[in-house]
């Protein structure tokens, strides 16, 4: 775990996605995710968290549900959000915090 916490510590935003192997709206947001980091590049980090592997930093986190996705910024968490999101709403939720 103290690795996760170097990693959501930089100066850039890092947009954490908690998701499950066996979600169906996971699979959904997956490609989305693709898209929005190639539209912001480097000005966004991106990491993947599956909740069955990493159950206590899910717990730590309160994640209940899959897809959620949690941004952040020096560490802070910034902007939370559960389900499907659009990239516009995604990138619009980023670029506030750049």
């Amino acid at each position: 775990m103290a690795h996760f916490s170097e990693l959501i510590r930089t100066g850039k935003p890092v947009l954490v996605d908690f998701f499950a192997t066996w979600c169906g709206p996971c699979k959904t947001l997956s490609p989305i995710l693709s898209e929005v980091k190639a539209e912001l590049g480097d000005a966004l980090s991106i990491i993947k968290v599956d909740v069955d592997k990493n159950q206590a930093l899910s717990h730590q986190y309160q994640v209940k549900g899959v897809p959620t996705m949690l941004l952040f910024l020096n560490g802070k968490t910034i902007w939370r959000q559960s389900g499907v999101v659009s990239k516009a709403d995604i990138i619009r939720a980023v670029q506030q915090h750049l």
